[in-house]
């Protein structure tokens, strides 16, 4: 097939997923076209069936603000009419499925369609579209979508609470490649991190307020305090200088190391024994998946879409939201024992496979088919449906 995905570049899980789903699409023969304002930071190597189109938005001095959901909704229509696209998946609702639905209709007038599926990844939801500000839009161009997915199955029901979605949402997990995160660690790299032999806590996020950064420096002074440890704070954002204030506060600053953002993850689990992800809301827990394939036992809130990844007492535990003494009791407890300690990472992994790219990439080609055999039959029912054609 033929695919276009819409995305945002960046860091973020909605990114991070969209461009993995790409990569591993194009890995099995479908032509793949990623549409976005720069290119995506998980876009690596090179593969002849997957192309990059940049969105170019002119900036003029009437624009304060430079019109990037027009500027998409055009590229989308060139990319679709110029390379002949089965099908557009676009990852966030806000402005990707709107700007679809622009790019649908102006296609529609030329006598050309594309079928539309959106995926919802969590603070779409949640956060942003609930402001007043969005939400009739949100709302309207999701229903306008001819497929919708949700990442767990909390943002499913979380977005049947929220706005009035008129069709199904199918819930499609995030995944993680296993194999690629099942790496042997590197023992001069964790000499640098832990020349001791501490323990190396990991919390890897985009350092905004909804992850309580300050949070996972409160864990990991309590922690440290009964077991020597490194904490390393992977990523970057507005709560970084917050950070930074606080681990001086607490004469934290030769445990912890700010690292920023990294692309090569896997080499940093490879060799971290805990992750910590203490949020307000998760819609899925991307990040602790990678952790988990990478055999780290997770220490986060029962929020969201976490309790559909993490097990109680067997790959990881949870808490409240703000319980820190509560989260660091439980990194205690799974790194004080050694043999206690090996059970969680060997259960972690375990959990990681469920979720692992080679059983959720196909649940997508499936909807793929679906919606394009569906669509074929609606526009040539007298003749037979053409065969997708990878």
């Amino acid at each position: 097939m033929n695919i276009g995905i819409v995305c945002y570049p960046t860091f973020g899980g909605s990114g991070v997923l969209a461009t993995e789903l790409g990569m591993a699409l194009a890995d099995k023969e479908h032509n793949v076209h990623f549409i976005t304002y720069r290119q995506p930071v998980r876009l690596t190597g090179f593969r002849a069936n997957m192309f990059y189109h940049e969105v170019r938005v002119p900036t003029y001095p009437l624009f304060d603000y430079p019109p990037y959901e027009s500027a998409l909704a055009s590229t989308l229509v060139d990319v679709v009419k110029n390379n002949k696209l089965d099908l557009l998946h676009v990852h966030y609702a806000i402005p990707h499925a709107s700007s679809a639905y622009m790019a649908k209709q102006i296609l529609q007038k030329e006598n050309k369609y594309v079928p539309v599926i959106t995926t919802l990844h969590g603070t779409d939801i949640t956060l942003v579209g609930r402001d007043k500000t969005y939400a009739p839009v949100v709302a309207f161009s999701i229903n306008q979508s001819d497929a919708i997915t949700a990442v767990s199955e909390n943002l499913k029901e979380e977005t049947y609470r929220t706005f009035k979605i008129e069709k199904d949402i199918e819930v499609i997990y995030n995944f993680v490649d296993v194999q690629r995160f099942s790496k042997k660690p590197i023992d001069a790299f964790r000499k640098v991190i832990a020349p001791d032999n501490e323990r190396i806590i990991l919390h890897a996020s985009n350092f905004r307020r909804i992850k309580r950064i300050d949070d996972v420096i409160h864990i990991f002074k309590k922690l440290n305090d009964v077991i020597p440890s490194r904490l390393l704070l992977v990523g970057d954002g507005p709560e970084r200088p917050m950070a930074e204030a606080l681990c001086r506060e607490l004469n934290l600053c030769d445990e912890i190391r700010f690292v920023g953002k990294q692309q090569d993850m896997e080499e940093i689990f490879a060799v971290t024994d805990l992750f910590l992800l203490p949020s307000e809301y998760e819609s899925f827990g991307l990040s602790a998946l990678e952790a988990m394939a990478g055999g780290a036992p997770v220490v986060s809130t029962n929020v969201g879409g976490l309790p559909e990844i993490i097990t109680p007492g067997e790959n990881g535990f949870m808490a409240d939201i703000g319980d820190t003494t509560q989260m660091a009791q439980y990194a205690i407890d799974i790194l004080k024992d050694e043999n206690t300690f090996k059970r969680f990472k060997t259960n972690a992994r375990k959990q990681a496979e469920n979720f692992d790219i080679t059983r959720i990439v196909p649940q997508y080609e499936h909807l793929y088919e679906k919606l394009y055999e569906g669509f074929c039959k609606g526009q040539h029912k007298e003749n037979k449906v053409p065969e997708i054609q990878k």
